[in-house]
């Protein structure tokens, strides 16, 4: 889901004073002049306008850390729970966190579900992430699903977003229902069809009607195998190509998702996006996303192509776009057990680490014993002081005319 993620920021203010709907979710949000750390001390990650994705750059910055073996920093994670808003909800960024969030605050599912992940990820905030956890459920709608705001359609990203949530959290989605429907109905009711949409997931026009789309179906095949973002290689690999059915299962509809994806990266390596009618251009965040999704549905064998390809190229997008990229990058790593700090020439941790304050250290969570894990956990409690012990221009805000995009999914992907 997109540096989720895949997206620009600015186009988000665009969207929703337009009201245009356009694909959810996810990876690289919001663009910035620099990687470098930005000049205030205020926790967060990246120099760039956090407006419309400040929750969701650091909540994936700080995951990133965590798959890598980083402790952030305290006043990275302070940053984040100050955040919330006295229901539990997340909104993109508020200035003024001590101001009390009223009717005006746009909070979202996107930015909640995402600051779950990360908050329990870095352990401690138990209380953050229960009251997180109770919005999500309150706002859930009555066919199972999530829309990126509150009441709004219920969508592949916001859903798969969400299931990734509970799933990080030890919470069974099956069993969060409301009209006698889970998240998993409202995602299978995006899954299109082979022989028209080649196994995709589709994400709706201004219609309403679904259209294929890659970053949904990269979102929809985590959602359906009940992954959060961060997730390994599957041990086994799931159903290969794709089998139409009237009631598909679980497992079958990501197998269909996983089928469209690697078919739509078979020519060149990558997604494609295209904005405003302008020329088509690789879309690093989507495919970063494609590769978490193959790997998690088929094994790390099954991203090579796409992988290599972004540790050809993507580098100097990084760069440019900032911390959500750096760990859109380091998540698709992760996947496929891949070294992020040998990322095709580049250290993408160390680069992300450089766009906000310094961690506090590094822990050898692959090979300590687990003496040395539980001293590291005891150590990570007592540095932090937050204790030991969950997650797409960018979201999108798709209620009632209104379209936002998170953390790069803001383009339509075409095959």
């Amino acid at each position: 889901m997109n540096v989720r993620r895949r997206s620009s920021a600015a186009a988000l203010a665009a969207i929703a004073v337009i009201g245009v709907a356009a694909p959810a979710v996810a990876a690289d949000p919001s663009p910035s002049t620099s990687a470098s750390a930005p000049s205030s001390p205020s926790g967060l990650y990246g120099s760039a306008d956090p407006q419309f994705d400040g929750v969701w750059r650091q909540s994936l910055a700080l995951l990133a850390q965590d798959t890598a073996g980083v402790i952030p920093s305290s006043q990275a994670v302070k940053w984040l729970t100050d955040q919330q808003c006295d229901n539990g909800a997340f909104a993109p960024f508020r200035a003024d966190p001590a101001k009390a969030c009223d009717a005006k605050t746009m909070v979202d599912t996107n930015s909640t579900a995402a600051a779950v992940q990360a908050l329990w990820a870095v352990g401690g905030h138990g209380d953050v992430v229960e009251s997180a956890l109770a919005w999500l459920k309150s706002v859930q709608n009555e066919d199972g699903g999530w829309g990126y705001t509150p009441g709004g359609p219920s969508e592949a990203n916001s859903t798969s977003i969400v299931i990734g949530a509970l799933a990080a959290t030890e919470t069974d989605p099956e069993k969060v229902r409301k009209a006698g429907k889970s998240p998993y109905d409202a995602l299978l009711a995006s899954a299109l069809p082979c022989a028209e949409d080649g196994g995709a997931f589709g994400y709706p026009d201004q219609d309403g009607k679904l259209l294929a789309n890659g970053d949904a179906t990269a979102a929809g095949v985590l959602g359906a195998l009940g992954k959060g973002l961060v997730t390994g290689a599957a041990e086994k690999a799931g159903g290969a190509g794709c089998t139409d059915s009237d009631e598909p299962t679980r497992e079958q509809a990501a197998a269909n998702g996983a089928a469209y994806l690697a078919d739509a990266l078979a020519k060149d390596g990558h997604l494609k996006s295209a904005l405003g009618g302008s020329t088509e251009q690789p879309d690093y965040g989507n495919t970063a996303d494609a590769v978490v999704a193959l790997a998690a549905q088929g094994g790390a064998d099954k991203a090579a192509k796409p992988l290599a390809w972004l540790e050809k190229n993507a580098a100097k997008w990084a760069e440019q776009s900032g911390p959500a990229a750096y760990a859109q990058l380091i998540l698709a790593a992760h996947a496929t057990g891949t070294d992020p700090r040998a990322f095709g020439g580049t250290d993408l941790v160390e680069k992300l680490n450089a766009t906000g304050p310094a961690p506090q250290g590094a822990a050898a969570k692959d090979t300590a014993t687990t003496t040395d894990k539980a001293a590291d956990e005891d150590e990570k409690k007592d540095d932090s002081g937050f204790g030991v012990w969950w997650f797409v221009g960018v979201c999108l805000v798709f209620g009632i005319g209104i379209g936002f995009l998170l953390s790069g999914r803001n383009k339509k992907q075409q095959p």
